[in-house]
Order: C-alpha cells, then structure tokens, then sequence
C-alpha cells in the first residue's frame, strides 16, 4: 500500500501540470488529503459522479503518459544505480585507505591522496544528485 500510495504521488508530481485544474484538485483531495467522494463533492460544488469521474480521467491521464514516456520507472531506475555507486565507492575509498594505511608495497604506490579525493568527490557528486530528486 505504501508503494501505491508513493506511485501516485509521484504520477502527480511528474504528470499533474497535465490535468485540468478540476481533475488535478479532485485527485489531490482524494489521494493526498484523503477525502470521500463526498467530501470532494461538496467541497468543489460538484456530484459525487463529477468527483470519481475527475479522478479517474486523471489517473487514466496520467498512467497514458507514463506508459509513453516511463519518465517515473526511469528516474526510479537511475535513483537505484546512483545508490549503488555511491555505495560502491564509499567500498572502494575504505579498501584504499586500509591499503595506504597497511603499508602494503605496491598498492601504496597506487593509493595517492588525489585518487582518495577524486573517489569522495565523486560520491559527492552522487550525493548531490540524489539529494535534488528526494
């Protein structure tokens, strides 16, 4: 259910601007403010029948444009492998470190503080990019 409820969210987020005002207010009060059909009616002056139908028109609106543009199953995906490699380098700047701190012949020679600096502005980085889409 919380999967849901976050899918919904997000196709408003992504797809909202493309909704009538109607639709987009009718969609909010029910998913985000969780209103009944009848709250919604009296709220917005309309039938409970103009409040489900707006609902639903958005919904199918905005499934149709994911189904064509898969802009949340793509942004979903990237936030996935930009956790992994944040995870990954945080791995590899830890292995680093405990072989320059080892002393272990030719793996020191390898382990320069510029290459510890570049992996932890390139976890940075990542960081940042996955701050902006939370």
């Amino acid at each position: 259910m919380p999967e849901d409820h976050l899918r919904r969210s997000m196709l408003l987020d992504f797809y909202g601007e493309f909704l009538t005002p109607r639709q987009r207010e009718c969609y909010e009060l029910h998913f985000n403010e969780d209103l009944s059909l009848s709250e919604i009616a009296e709220q917005c002056g309309i039938s409970r029948q103009g409040a489900w139908d707006n609902i639903h028109r958005a919904s199918d609106t905005m499934e149709k444009l994911e189904a064509k543009t898969g802009l949340i199953r793509r942004t979903v995906s990237t936030d996935r492998h930009l956790r992994r490699l944040s995870e990954l380098l945080e791995q590899l700047e830890l292995s680093l470190q405990a072989g320059a701190g080892a002393g272990s012949g030719a793996a020191e020679a390898e382990v320069t503080p510029d290459a510890v600096a570049l992996l932890r502005e390139a976890r940075e980085e990542i960081g940042s990019l996955l701050k902006t889409e939370d």
